[in-house]
């Protein structure tokens, strides 16, 4: 197997979680075979975050920038889940510093609806993600979807746009739901948590190879019980791939970059 072809479509690298070992983690990954991180902003400190994270590793870290769902983030922030410092910030302002750095990276996200914390502010959502889904047609650029308890308005949104380069990050809908993504031509990426997630098997059951990528959502979703998630892990995933479709490791490791190529690049 070509050891250097493995895709960490989703992390989080920039959490206070890695502050500590940001090289050691970035070695792991290396030596594991991994060859892209694709790493999501989700808001403008993060952004900024992870354009000076790709500019220090700039030989396997990529660039996604996004605006997460506002109210959500900030309920995550106070959970202590996302422990970023909360600070209002201008969408306009950020679209446009997003649509600034269209050269340097290689996706827009992660970005979407949740509907998950917070119920009474639907529309507002709604008018963020439309705005964003704007920018990437202009810009013409991948959208990394954040889909959380609203996956209906999401598809139905997206259905009315122009963009075909979509990814449903983490999707957790319905068979049903997961059947409309695949019949748009859109992509999932599955976490490493496959392992343990009947659903995430499910999923992968349905879909073709050739819209399927691996991500590991660090430092969330790890394959092993009680142990923060990185890159290096993304394996595990690639693993469980290959034997829910009954496929060399090598072969599903070579359609999902040649997934990255076709979307990302």
């Amino acid at each position: 197997m070509d050891q250097n072809k493995l895709i960490d479509l989703h992390a989080h690298l920039d959490h206070p979680a890695f502050k500590d070992d940001q090289d050691e983690v970035i070695a792991r990954a290396k030596e594991a075979g991994v060859s892209i991180i694709l790493i999501s902003g989700v808001n403008p400190k993060s952004n900024r975050a992870v354009l000076d994270l790709c500019s220090k590793y700039p030989d396997i870290l990529k660039a996604s920038l996004g605006i997460y769902p506002i109210d959500a983030l900030q309920r995550e922030i106070e959970t202590g889940e996302y422990p970023l410092k909360s600070e209002p910030f201008d969408i306009d302002e950020e679209i446009a510093f997003i649509e600034k750095q269209r050269k340097h990276i290689h996706a827009v996200g992660e970005c979407g609806l949740d509907y998950h914390w917070i119920k009474d502010k639907k529309e507002a959502q709604k008018k963020l993600f439309a705005k964003i889904i704007a920018l990437c047609e202009r810009i013409d650029k991948p959208l990394i979807v954040h889909s959380r308890k609203a996956e209906d308005d999401c598809i139905a949104m997206l259905k009315s746009s122009k963009l075909r380069k979509v990814n449903f990050h983490c999707f957790t809908g319905n068979k049903k739901l997961v059947k409309q993504i695949a019949e748009q031509g859109w992509y999932f990426s599955v976490p490493a948590n496959i392992v343990r997630s009947q659903q995430f098997q499910e999923l992968v059951k349905e879909v073709p190879l050739s819209h399927l990528f691996c991500e590991t959502d660090s430092p969330y979703l790890s394959p092993f019980k009680e142990k923060r998630n990185e890159p290096a892990f993304i394996m595990e995933g690639y693993k469980k791939i290959a034997e829910l479709k009954r496929m060399e490791l090598a072969e599903v490791a070579h359609n999902i970059y040649m997934n990255w190529q076709r979307v990302f690049t």
